[in-house]
């Protein structure tokens, strides 16, 4: 094309290229993120035979594999990884550009989260409405699980991470914490009685969880008094909602995050119990993909998230109790 002279058809030819190179340039990012054509031509809103072409047509004209297909799965390749390290945060400078010109704060396109089940569907998804309804052109795209979900390959804009993170590049900004607390439920406590120290949990079944401070030992605190509470699990869990439901069917007394049981206790299914010691809080963290920028949509939840979380929590904690 000759850029000295305007010619419309060429500049129009131009234009149309551009936004098929955008276009092809979304798909393969998000077929290479999800690992599968279908869901991608799905989520994308396109047909599969036209997802297929558009990704065929890509790697022809950059003349490279980007993406390995077999019966099974669908995988990058080495020029294939490499491309799109370079391309998202090219896509994620577009997208910041385009929300900073429309200077509306109307954010679009698809949010995705990763999070765990139990403060997903305890403190995230009652919030969600909210939050939508101030942006009707944005989609959130829930990645509801329990594992470790890597933000690069699972596509990730924002993962919601509670407790102690483990060393990474990853871009973190902490967005509040939440006491934890012990409990347990009114027909347990009336059996085995009420502790009324910390030392006296040795004599008790307890539930190890998530929201424990550690596997083998609790940790208390009073008045500049530290005790540190060696327990032996009578049921032991990786999941909130199972050590939660354990303590309400009255197998013992366990620890977590006032996040984890807000309902039971505010329901008396759970009673909390030591509430003269504390325990270090948990900390929720929302984590970013080092390398890239942050999308608009992305900042624009943790914000409101922080928001909303600090506002739910009381003042006091025993006015909980």
């Amino acid at each position: 094309m000759n850029w000295g002279v305007y010619h419309p058809f060429e500049y129009d030819i131009f234009i149309i290229q551009m936004n098929d190179r955008l276009v092809a340039l979304r798909v393969f990012v998000r077929i290479a993120h999800l690992g599968n054509l279908s869901r991608a031509a799905r989520e994308l809103g396109l047909s599969q035979p036209s997802t297929s072409r558009i990704l065929a047509n890509l790697e022809h004209d950059i003349g490279a594999v980007l993406l390995q297909r077999t019966t099974r799965a669908i995988t990058l390749t080495e020029a294939g990884a490499d491309y799109l390290a370079r391309v998202e945060p090219i896509l994620a400078a577009l997208e910041q550009a385009d929300h900073a010109a429309r200077g509306t704060g109307e954010l679009r396109g698809v949010l995705r989260i990763a999070l765990s089940s139990s403060f997903g569907v305890r403190e995230v998804i009652p919030r969600l409405p909210a939050f939508l309804d101030r942006h009707p052109a944005l989609r959130i795209d829930l990645g509801v699980n329990d594992r470790y979900q890597d933000l690069i390959t699972d596509g990730v804009d924002i993962a919601l991470r509670l407790g102690p993170l483990a060393d990474s590049s990853a871009i973190v900004r902490k967005l509040g914490q939440s006491p934890r607390i012990l409990s347990a439920s009114p027909g347990y406590l009336t059996r085995a009685g009420v502790p009324q120290s910390p030392e006296e949990l040795q004599d008790h079944a307890v539930i190890i969880g998530p929201g424990g401070p550690g596997p083998n030992a609790w940790v208390f605190s009073r008045e500049g008094r530290r005790l540190a509470i060696r327990v032996r699990g009578r049921v032991t869990t990786a999941a909130n909602e199972a050590a939660t439901a354990a303590a309400v069917a009255g197998i013992g007394i366990t620890v977590t995050s006032l996040w984890g049981c807000r309902t039971e206790i505010a329901e008396g299914d759970l009673v909390r119990i030591l509430a003269d010691w504390t325990m270090e809080p948990v900390e929720l963290h929302a984590v970013f993909a080092a390398g890239r920028p942050a999308t608009p949509a992305a900042r624009a939840f943790a914000d409101y998230l922080m928001r909303e979380l600090k506002q739910s929590l009381p003042a006091n904690i025993n006015e909980e109790s």
